[in-house]
């Protein structure tokens, strides 16, 4: 049986909507427990799920499994028939890779397909050259409240930045030419990005927006910008509520 960790909104609020996390590689659940948290008390319903297995040898068909498993994942969700919408997905690394290939390849009607992405710390095609737990955290994060999750959590797996992603998902997560709202984020101190493939990637779809985290390594989601993160996702989910109009709009300003 599938596992899961759910975070649920307060009390007495409507749900706003659905949100799936997908961690990246060599990270657990237990990973995105602080923004699973932070984005419920905004009244999202929060799913995370474990980081994708991407076969180097078949990653065509992991990416049919991790689809399945996807589905499967919103769909239980549900209290009633269908899970509450927006629903949407919210990948780091090269959980944000099989998302965006997934939707890069996806050409069938009936497929799960949701209401929106996140990808952040798309990887590029480097893979860090740490040869240190320390110098491995100083390519994620520098964040102590992060480094020492990470650190804490006998599941994480060291080393795995080092392991490269199949050029083939790569390749669809960059080339898709998806419909999906998408916001990427990247941090501008992240090792591992490819900011000029970003950019292409970005352009190549109808509805996206590119958003650099001042400082932030490659955990973009849990790097000391965390705060400020969580609040350009929340600004994002609500945005896509307000079918893509900013809801807020600045006049005027002196900064």
């Amino acid at each position: 049986m599938t596992e899961y960790t759910d975070h649920y909104g307060p009390d007495g609020l409507r749900t706003r909507g659905t949100i799936v996390v997908v961690p990246g590689r060599g990270e657990t659940r237990a990973t995105y427990a602080r923004l699973g948290r932070r984005l419920a008390a905004d009244a999202y319903r929060v799913r995370v799920v474990d980081a994708p297995s991407l076969d180097t040898g078949d990653p065509a068909d992991s990416l049919d499994r991790f689809g399945g498993l996807l589905a499967e994942a919103v769909a239980d969700t549900a209290d009633d028939d269908d899970a509450v919408q927006p629903v949407v997905l919210v990948g780091a690394d090269t959980g944000a890779v099989a998302v965006a290939a997934l939707l890069g390849r996806d050409r069938d009607p009936a497929a799960f397909r949701p209401d929106a992405v996140v990808l952040a710390g798309l990887p590029g095609g480097a893979v860090t050259t740490a040869r240190t737990w320390d110098e491995e955290l100083d390519v994620r994060t520098s964040c102590p409240a992060h480094r020492g999750t990470l650190t804490d959590d006998s599941q994480v797996r060291r080393g795995s930045l080092g392991d490269a992603v199949p050029d083939e998902l790569l390749r669809a997560a960059f080339d898709s030419e998806s419909d999906v709202p998408a916001l990427l984020l990247v941090g501008d101190a992240d090792p591992l990005a490819d900011r000029d493939a970003l950019v292409r990637a970005t352009k190549s779809r109808a509805r996206a927006r590119l958003s650099v985290v001042r400082g932030a390594h490659h955990d973009v989601l849990n790097d000391v910008q965390h705060r400020s993160v969580a609040a350009e996702v929340v600004t994002f989910l609500e945005t896509l509520r307000n079918e893509l109009v900013p809801v807020v709009a600045v006049e005027s300003s002196a900064w």
